[in-house]
């Protein structure tokens, strides 16, 4: 497999650039080629011509093509209207087979189910790559019937685009349909002698907090957090609802997880109530977070994906990459991300409105993400990993702002995720002795009584004996020497339960430990050793200070209101005759 790629802005340039490709045809043994057109020029008419002229020059020739919003050649933006990508087949065995139809919300089902056919009707298909028109309908379904398509064929491709992005009129076009709004083209390929792997590049990191989705209808997402999803926006990064809102949040989508990956969703517009209309659905009660860009990060993907790639030693890589990282970068520096893939083999694309990739069985629409999809004739070639050097123009102009304001996002957010941690461990914990507050330990008993999958549940409470004669006499510093020494003899007798065991301080000297057990006598044997363990201590001025503990069980259709009156008069039951005993009432 070899391949061919140019860029032209008239007639003049093309006709240079296909009399090249006549004769690499003509001096070569090749058995077919096959042609990729990507054009930021949304005229029919010229495109048109530029097809009619292909067909006269090259009448072998298939192609396919769409409207883009950016240009990918030799791993680099073009920055020409027009891309054309040659690429010329050498094993005999290796087939390509074009299909275009109509697009829309309505036929997403029969255009599935066509092509689920056309895949079975030839088992020679390994891979099938899609363009297609998407602005303004959900392709949930289209994604779910691509899905049924033979498990072992790699699926694989992009929305269509254009240089404004807020022109919804964009193309896809074959030699076999035409040039078409509203559809979409499919390109089977296979054969004894190709192989094929595909995969994706992210690279956008959290920001913020996660946010419920709390109202959505199919791919509109109406609430977050029980308030107007576009609010998120203009709360955190003051996007406002009017023309440029798809541009400005194209940097910021929504991480999402979905099929069991991340993916990132952004909004293609906002409707006037506030609501975010996406290009797939929206699971409502799921979890969603804005996400930022990271210059590092991204670098560091896209270079691990072509060590990842070499191994494979592609004759050609194509890529699908969202018009977001084109924004995201600039068009001096989109070219960072993609120019590790040119070191292994030629790479084109062009710069998508959506992105798709088969994740084991699912089919799954990505934005504002990089799709690779690499190709390779006859058996792995034995090459040294190349060393992926990165140049000079990666550490220029944009990308030191980004990665330092990156810098500060990650840092500043881990220092608020850290101070979240320590108020919401304050809120519940009780001050001087590390455990549980009440209102925590009640809540958890609350809980864990009206949850039917804990199949036994017991409460140990516990009280000082004679504690007010110890803060009297002693002092309440000897005091609370006497309940911290007592909170964490506590925890290192029960460490053994794990997550089965919570304390608590129940209020002044009592505590309260809940213990999920289907182990009776272990519930005993701990009560029995904070009890022993206690009495055996010596404080330097209180000496000995001894406790009285109550155990229940939980009974069957019991509230926690009700274990708790019947582990507290257990308690009592032992301080009022003797103290410093264990009373049981199960």
């Amino acid at each position: 497999m070899k391949q061919i790629q140019f860029s032209f802005k008239d007639r003049n340039e093309l006709d240079i650039g296909l009399t090249d490709l006549r004769t690499y045809f003509d001096t070569h043994t090749c058995y077919g080629m096959f042609i990729h057109i990507y054009t930021e020029i949304i005229d029919k008419e010229k495109i048109e011509k530029t097809l009619k002229r292909i067909d006269e020059v090259l009448p072998e020739a298939d192609y396919v093509g769409c409207s883009s919003n950016g240009n990918i050649l030799n791993g680099d933006f073009s920055g020409d209207s027009f891309a054309l990508t040659c690429t010329f087949t050498e094993y005999e065995s290796t087939r390509v087979k074009v299909l275009q139809y109509p697009m829309t919300e309505e036929s997403q089902e029969e255009v599935s189910e066509s092509l689920v056919k056309a895949v079975e009707d030839n088992p020679w298909v390994k891979g099938v790559e899609f363009l297609i028109t998407i602005r303004g309908m959900s392709l949930t379904g289209l994604c779910e019937g691509l899905s049924k398509v033979r498990k072992d064929v790699q699926i694989f491709g992009g929305g269509a685009f254009g240089a404004d992005i807020n022109n919804d009129g964009v193309i896809v076009f074959s030699k076999e349909g035409g040039v078409r709004e509203k559809s979409i083209v499919f390109i089977l390929m296979g054969g004894e002698d190709l192989h094929i792997t595909s995969t994706h590049v992210c690279g956008w990191k959290p920001l913020g907090s996660f946010l419920r989705v709390t109202s959505a209808e199919g791919p509109v997402m109406k609430e977050l957090n029980g308030h107007p999803a576009y609010e998120t926006y203009y709360k955190y990064l003051y996007i406002q609802n009017d023309e440029n809102f798809f541009y400005h949040t194209l940097e910021f989508p929504f991480l999402y997880r979905d099929k069991g990956i991340d993916i990132m969703r952004a909004p293609t517009a906002c409707t006037p109530e506030g609501y975010l209309v996406m290009t797939s659905d929206i699971r409502q009660d799921s979890n969603a977070r804005l996400a930022y860009g990271d210059p590092w990060t991204i670098l560091e993907s896209t270079r691990e994906k072509a060590t990842a790639l070499s191994g494979f030693t592609p004759d050609s890589i194509l890529v699908f990459s969202c018009a977001g990282r084109r924004t995201f970068w600039g068009n001096e520096g989109v070219g960072k991300e993609t120019e590790y893939y040119q070191q292994l083999a030629p790479t084109s694309g062009f710069y998508t409105s959506s992105e798709f990739l088969r994740h084991k069985e699912y089919v799954i629409q990505h934005n504002v993400t990089q799709v690779i999809a690499a190709f390779r004739e006859g058996e792995a070639k034995s090459i040294e990993t190349p060393s992926f050097a990165t140049s000079d123009k990666a550490f220029t102009g944009k990308v030191p702002i980004l990665s330092r304001m990156a810098a500060f996002i990650k840092t500043t957010m881990e220092e608020l995720e850290d101070a979240n941690k320590r108020y919401s461990r304050m809120a519940i914990t009780d001050g001087l002795t590390g455990l549980l507050n009440r209102a925590e330990i009640q809540r958890l008993i609350i809980e864990s009584v009206d949850d039917p999958l804990v199949e036994e549940t017991y409460l140990i409470m516990m009280d000082l004996d004679n504690f007010k004669r110890v803060n009297d006499q002693y002092g309440h510093k000897e005091g609370d020497n006497v309940l911290i020494r007592l909170s964490g003899m506590m925890r290192e007798t029960m460490v053994d339960l794990d997550d089965n065991c919570f304390c608590g301080r129940w209020g002044g000297e009592e505590f309260m430990v809940l213990i999920n057990s289907t182990y009776e006598k272990q519930v005993l044997k701990h009560a029995e050793r904070i009890r022993e363990t206690m009495e055996k201590i010596r404080f330097e001025k209180a000496g000995r200070v001894t406790v009285s503990i109550g155990v229940v069980r939980v009974r069957p259709e019991e509230t926690a209101d009700q274990a708790c009156s019947r582990v507290d008069a257990a308690l009592y039951e032992a301080k009022n005759t003797g103290k410093n005993k264990v009373v049981v009432s199960f």
